[in-house]
């Protein structure tokens, strides 16, 4: 059986400041969804991909972080063993 996710990473930004937000899309993704954000000092060339970078950075932690708590909840309920996943 094959299943695909994708990560969607949608942008907005004003000059100073950039936001990420990073989502699953597919399938039985579970719907989860990570914000990042990024802004740029004024001593800063206005650079816009480096600040997208660091908020999609920081988005797709956001939502490994979710995605990984929901998986260690899943497994908790499962297997009635609290904590049993490493990560």
């Amino acid at each position: 059986m094959h299943k695909q996710w994708d990560v969607r990473l949608s942008f907005d930004e004003d000059g100073t400041h950039t936001s990420c937000q990073a989502s699953l899309i597919g399938q039985g993704a579970p719907g989860l969804a990570g914000h990042g954000q990024a802004e740029r000092s004024t001593q800063d060339r206005p650079v816009s991909r480096i600040g997208e970078e660091l908020a999609a950075a920081r988005a797709l932690g956001a939502l490994a972080e979710q995605l990984r708590d929901q998986a260690a909840g899943e497994v908790d309920r499962e297997s009635h063993r609290v904590g049993y996943l490493m990560y």
